[in-house]
């Protein structure tokens, strides 16, 4: 099938901003310190049981590669080894990994001997089970910007209205791989061209294309301004979980609820079935959705449900400091969340750095 016959889709950088335009520009991930992510589990270890819980901090390199590497450390099949998201590699993270425990009398791998392939283990903890995906509350980012000046009050004015109204809450651009090439191979899964793609690289394809159908939709709430308000037929998501309800109509209790980030207005991941919203807002998620045709029947075909997302992104704790032409910002995200959907609501980042297994990212 040739490339002529690709539905048409928006790259990140082109998505709606609902702040404004950029404050400025800066260079981003110059160094891996200066992208810092830590892991909100949301649980405490149990303190026993058959695996361990490790608290891992790596610098340069990606959760899959850590993952193996702790495997081989401990002399168990990588299928074993449990973590419960994926995280940026040209970065310095900290976050938990699950291993299956040795059998009595076994001595514990020696984990210092990671250093130096950039893996710290922090602490080990008994826990009772794997540690699954998505089995997070959040993430916590410190992230420097070199080479900028931004107006300061313009600066804090910009960061006063994210606080106040969240951001989209877009898919950020790793979800579509370097030049959209996790969407080029799921037109071609989704279209019969691809046959005998692996199961891991299939859950990624599908999970884009569903993820460039939200990203669509929201996109054209940002252009409508209503974004972050609750519309009729709107499928509020209750804050805090997955868990949403249908609103055909709407009274000042909900819109209250909405100001105060209890309820998010939602869009569609698509799957089986209508989506569940109703009125104008269906209308508009089933138009765009043929956008970008024939992803969203062939993804009903794969046997995925219809699920939902929420269209805004709360930040929290959000708070900056700016010196001598650097930029560094704290704030806290949700699970699924993306930093660079804060940060392109602030500022222009553009990066060249290079990976530890030899890419350019």
């Amino acid at each position: 099938m040739s490339d002529s016959t690709l539905p048409r889709w928006t790259t990140f950088t082109d998505l709606p901003r609902a702040h404004g335009e950029p404050l400025g520009s800066g260079r981003l991930r110059v160094e891996p310190e200066d992208f810092q992510v830590t892991e909100v589990l949301g649980f405490e270890p149990d303190g026993e049981g058959d695996h361990w819980l490790l608290w891992v901090r790596k610098t340069g390199a990606n959760t899959e590669w850590v993952a193996r590497r702790l495997a081989a450390t401990a002399g168990v099949p990588v299928s074993t080894v449990g973590y419960a998201g994926l995280k940026d590699r040209w970065a310095v993270t900290e976050q938990w990994f699950s291993l299956p425990r040795p059998r009595t009398g076994e001595p514990e791998p020696d984990w210092g001997s990671l250093a130096e392939q950039g893996i710290e283990v922090l602490a080990v903890h008994a826990h009772r089970r794997k540690l699954k995906r998505g089995s997070l509350s959040g993430n916590r980012f410190r992230i420097r910007l070199r080479d900028c000046q931004l107006d300061p009050a313009a600066l804090d004015a910009r960061l006063e209205s994210i606080r106040a109204r969240g951001v989209p809450n877009y898919f950020g651009e790793q979800r579509f791989g370097h030049a959209d090439g996790n969407l080029h191979r799921a037109h071609a899964l989704l279209t019969g061209a691809a046959k005998r793609v692996p199961l891991h690289q299939r859950g990624l394809q599908l999970s884009a294309a569903r993820s460039q159908i939200f990203n669509e939709l929201l996109a054209e709430r940002v252009r409508r301004g209503d974004w972050d308000r609750l519309q009729p037929g709107d499928c509020p998501q209750l804050a805090g979980s997955h868990s949403f309800f249908l609103a055909e109509t709407l009274d000042e209790t909900l819109h209250e609820r909405a100001v105060r980030f209890d309820l998010h207005p939602t869009g569609p991941l698509w799957g089986r079935g209508e989506p569940p919203s109703r009125h104008t807002v269906q209308a508009l998620e089933l138009a765009v959705a043929s956008g970008l045709a024939p992803w969203p029947e062939r993804l009903a075909e794969q046997g995925l449900d219809q699920e939902r997302r929420s269209l805004r992104l709360t930040i929290e704790n959000l708070e900056h400091e700016q010196i001598d032409g650097c930029l560094t910002l704290e704030f806290g995200l949700s699970s699924g969340a993306y930093a660079t959907s804060v940060l392109r609501e602030i500022i222009d980042t553009f990066e060249q750095v290079q990976r530890r297994d030899g890419s350019d990212g």
